[in-house]
């Protein structure tokens, strides 16, 4: 039986493989290989050296699973690694949407004038404040 907290360490050390592997992979693609540490050189050998015996998928999947094991005993887990089912991987046919242009909205009618709030000018608002200033300075002279 299988314990809730090994199946959460199970799938984290599975995420952590996929992703890791997926990185490292895409690195050495880059020739960058030799700048990774030499535990992802090593999952890397070996990863070659399964792509002489079988093909790339299922090349891939031995690695992350010795990957997986590899984590699950480091993360903490007991015993041996739970089976972690992993969503099978379904083909996309096609994840583009169409543009579509949005439906144009009509736009509101500006407000007739004498409905509208009558705005004052910005200068009669200034000239005013000026008023009050010099009112306030003179009567508390």
């Amino acid at each position: 039986m299988v314990k809730a907290a090994d199946m959460m360490i199970a799938r984290r050390a599975d995420t952590r493989a996929r992703a890791d592997f997926a990185t490292w992979k895409m690195i050495a693609k880059l020739n960058g290989a030799s700048s990774l540490p030499t535990e992802a050189q090593n999952f890397l050998a070996g990863y070659k050296t399964l792509l002489g015996k079988m093909n790339e998928a299922e090349a891939t999947e031995a690695t992350i699973r010795l990957m997986y094991e590899t984590y699950y005993k480091e993360m903490g887990g007991v015993g041996a690694p739970p089976e972690v089912r992993s969503s099978p991987a379904e083909p996309v046919a096609d994840n583009v949407t169409a543009f579509r242009r949005p439906v144009a909205r009509s736009r509101p009618s500006p407000p007739s004038r004498s409905s509208a709030k009558p705005q004052l000018p910005v200068a009669l608002i200034f000239a005013c404040l000026i008023v009050v200033y010099v009112g306030i300075r003179y009567f508390w002279r």
